[in-house]
């Protein structure tokens, strides 16, 4: 039910909800489907060999578990390589980042924005958006500050990049962690080219930007460059976190809260998106050349890739990735002034203008 301008109740059309509930039902029975059918392999291989399949012959076991562990089994630190089963890993979870959308937008967060006082359609909708970019930025971007403080470049350290390549061997969290990730980016693709969203000023540079983001995501997992792109994404994911959070205030009408947040939002969004990315920016045109000799070839059967024109195609989508940083951050600057030399912090803009700042 929506109040109308005239203070009458007046009910809303429920096919846009309905159609949501069932592309979620949809996920959902995509989802089982694989669960069902490793469950039901486990049972039946148990009976039959007394127990002595293992999961890794489970031919459903690659769409939701790990593949191509290359440790013993009692290795307390798994490590895997690269498997083309994987793209059976990344396809099952493109499915599951649908269905975690639909339910926490519809189940969890329109309900809580009606709840705010929230009624107009729209911002709704947008509300829904920017709890679920929250949730899920401030997931991934802790997940990704936890690996990064197992791995050699923590906090950074821009030389072990290249030191010791090729990092061919992962450790199982990295993996899952970048193969998530991957999945998130071609489901937030998907969105964008659907229309599953409405569209905002700034789509065809989210579209860009998408582009952009899994072009790097796919090449540094194939040429085994996972420590440079752990550092990429954790420097995107908590300011995008920080931003969807001040924004979701907004919403709310949280007016003192919202300006603390945004300010924070803007001080991570300076130093992560732009300078520690000048850091990595800097790394990979002046540091390259640490990569091991041996290294600087392109060699499958070794897994180095490194020849002297990979220095370019590293660089160049790193460069595009900044300039699109730069292009939003003038909206987060121009918010700024208005907050500190007009004391107005409300973004007045239209509806699909009000999230040009997120990346």
């Amino acid at each position: 039910m929506d109040i109308g301008s005239r203070g009458k109740l007046k009910r809303t059309a429920p096919s846009s909800r309905l159609s949501r509930a069932a592309q979620a039902v949809v996920s959902l029975k995509t989802l089982l489907a694989p669960l069902i059918g490793y469950i039901g392999w486990e049972v039946v291989s148990a009976q039959i060999f007394y127990g002595s399949k293992s999961s890794s012959s489970n031919p459903f076991a690659p769409f939701f578990l790990l593949a191509g562990r290359v440790s013993p089994p009692n290795c307390h630190d798994p490590r895997y390589r690269k498997s083309w089963l994987d793209l059976l890993f990344i396809s099952y979870y493109i499915v599951f980042w649908a269905c975690v959308r639909q339910w926490l937008i519809i189940s969890v967060l329109q309900p809580l924005g009606r709840y705010c006082s929230i009624r107009k359609k729209e911002k709704l909708d947008r509300f829904g958006e920017q709890g679920y970019a929250m949730i899920y930025f401030a997931v991934m971007g802790a997940w990704g500050y936890r690996i990064m403080g197992q791995l050699p470049t923590w906090w950074y350290k821009t030389d072990a990049f290249w030191i010791d390549y090729p990092h061919w061997d992962m450790h199982s969290e990295l993996k899952r962690y970048y193969l998530m990730q991957m999945s998130f980016w071609f489901h937030e693709l998907l969105v964008l080219l659907l229309g599953l969203e409405k569209p905002r000023s700034d789509y065809y540079a989210l579209v860009a930007h998408h582009y952009i983001t899994l072009w790097l995501v796919g090449w540094s997992y194939l040429m085994n460059l996972t420590l440079i792109g752990n550092a990429v994404y954790m420097s995107m994911d908590i300011p995008d976190a920080c931003l969807s959070f001040s924004k979701v205030l907004n919403y709310i009408h949280a007016d003192r809260a919202k300006v603390v947040s945004f300010a924070v939002a803007a001080l991570a969004w300076t130093h992560l998106r732009h300078i520690l990315n000048f850091y990595i920016l800097y790394s990979v045109w002046f540091e390259y050349d640490l990569v091991p000799e041996t290294s600087r070839l392109w060699k499958w059967s070794n897994g180095t890739y490194l020849t002297w024109w990979m220095k370019y195609q590293i660089f160049v989508p790193l460069l595009l990735l900044q300039a699109l940083n730069i292009y939003w951050y003038r909206f987060i600057l121009r918010i700024l002034v208005r907050a500190f030399f007009r004391d107005k912090v409300d973004d007045e803009r239209s509806d699909n203008e009000d999230d040009e700042e997120r990346e």
